[in-house]
């Protein structure tokens, strides 16, 4: 398992949406501004279920029925969601937003529900392989796709009568050509075979209700500890567009940019996840110890670099997204805040990973709903609004509620784990969907 795959991998995801938001915002400011804004409000469980199950569950098998349960039970979930896609215009209205831009963020929002089945298909499967330490795979079906994506929203923005609607159209159809690909990469794959982990379509086991509350119990706190960021900075994409389409301009570059730079820490998080559920499911507390260290001082060394390489390209930055000269000036004077946002953003990334592996997901969703919504928002749209440091009063905000969130957790990943009972519990998890997977087998033994 190598972190430089993982992060080529979530690099080459995360330009999928990028790409589309550089063609279409060619287009002007207000198709840029409505693009990255459909695609901030568009986009756990196995981290921790499925990497231990592979190294300390008692069948191998047991990793394919947590990822058919992770898809079914996320596709309900996103049935609400999918309704709010379908009706943003008038919740957006409600809270003040432009007209046109509630409009077009919905016609853009109501085209991505047709690709996001694939996109959650596509990311469990990915965790599936990533579990068993299979991380080549999801990259290389990345690699051959990015260039499909990139014509497809091209010729479909630039070229049809679809303008604008051509990014979420290209969008959906790439993520099912990612999910194709990705079921067929691991059906051809070599390793899969060998670990023996796929049992076949299980439905009866899969929907097991009590398996699925356990299962639940620990997706619900990993959902909400990376949605409750989320959501903040989606609050501050909101605060943004009742500054000006300047600075919503503005903050969708900023926005999507950091997309793409956060999926290096993102990166160690999956890796740290991983590795460290792997190493408690092998009952290796010193291991696992070592290993969460390790990730987080990588993570900020990484991080420095590239609040280095932002600091020094600063006043050039905008300009990748936009020809208006007011949109990148705006940029400038913010990138030194997004600059030393890398740092915290790489240590909470990190640490949150460790968390995720550990199972304590609850623990980080705490951390960011004191960080975000008690000290960043407040502080952010307090100095953005009545100290009128517009879209920099929202960053200063965001850049504190950041730095909280990774010193918290990796004060805990430090001072505040046991590891050697973080293994017992590793143990007791597994032993238990042993059980259930166990009197399901036989109950079906018994009817047939």
């Amino acid at each position: 398992m190598t972190c430089d795959t993982v992060m080529l991998s979530y690099i080459l995801q995360n330009s999928v949406q990028t790409v589309s938001i550089l063609v279409t915002g060619r287009l002007g400011p207000a198709e840029l501004s409505a693009t990255a804004f459909s695609m901030m409000l568009a986009f756990g469980a196995l981290d921790t279920l499925g990497s231990q199950a592979f190294t300390g569950g008692s069948r191998s098998t047991d990793l394919s029925i947590h990822f058919q349960r992770c898809v079914i039970l996320l596709w309900v979930v996103f049935t609400p969601v999918a309704v709010l896609w379908a009706f943003s215009e008038p919740i957006l209205l409600a809270i003040g937003e432009p007209p046109e831009l509630c409009k077009d963020v919905q016609s853009i929002m109501r085209i991505l529900i047709f690709g996001a089945p694939a996109y959650i298909a596509f990311e469990s499967l990915k965790k599936y392989l990533q579990c068993q330490g299979i991380m080549r795979a999801s990259t290389l079906v990345l690699v051959v796709v990015s260039p499909i994506n990139l014509a497809l929203n091209v010729y479909l923005v630039h070229y049809t009568p679809l303008r604008m609607l051509g990014c979420p159209v290209a969008l959906s159809i790439t993520y099912w050509l990612c999910f194709i690909f990705l079921a067929i990469a691991t059906w051809l794959s070599p390793t899969h075979k060998r670990n023996a982990t796929w049992g076949g379509f299980q439905p009866r086991i899969v929907l097991n209700l009590e398996s699925c509350g356990s299962f639940l119990g620990l997706a619900l706190p990993g959902i909400l500890m990376i949605g409750t960021e989320w959501a903040a900075f989606e609050i501050v994409a909101l605060a943004a567009g009742k500054l000006g389409e300047l600075s919503l301009a503005a903050q969708s570059v900023i926005m999507t940019s950091d997309q793409i730079m956060n999926t290096i820490p993102f990166g160690f998080g999956v890796v740290a996840s991983t590795r460290i559920g792997n190493l408690l499911g092998a009952r290796s507390a010193d291991a696992a110890r070592h290993a969460a260290h390790a990730s987080a001082l990588a993570s900020v060394l990484v991080g420095s670099a590239i609040m280095t390489a932002l600091l020094l390209t600063k006043d050039i930055f905008g300009y990748i997204y936009s020809d208006d000269e007011d949109v990148a000036l705006l940029v400038s004077k913010v990138m030194p805040l997004v600059a030393s946002f890398q740092i915290a953003d790489g240590l909470a990334n990190a640490c949150g990973g460790v968390l995720r592996g550990q199972g304590r997901q609850q623990l980080g969703a705490v951390f960011n709903i004191i960080a975000y919504y008690v000290l960043a928002l407040p502080i952010g749209i307090m100095l953005a609004f009545s100290f009128n440091l517009g879209l920099q009063g929202l960053w200063i905000g965001q850049v504190i509620g950041l730095f909280t969130v990774g010193v918290s957790e990796y004060l805990v990943v430090w001072l505040g784990t046991d590891w050697d009972k973080e293994v017992q519990e590793s143990i007791r998890r597994n032993a238990e969907e042993a059980k259930r997977v166990h009197l399901a087998h036989c109950q079906e033994s018994l009817e047939n």
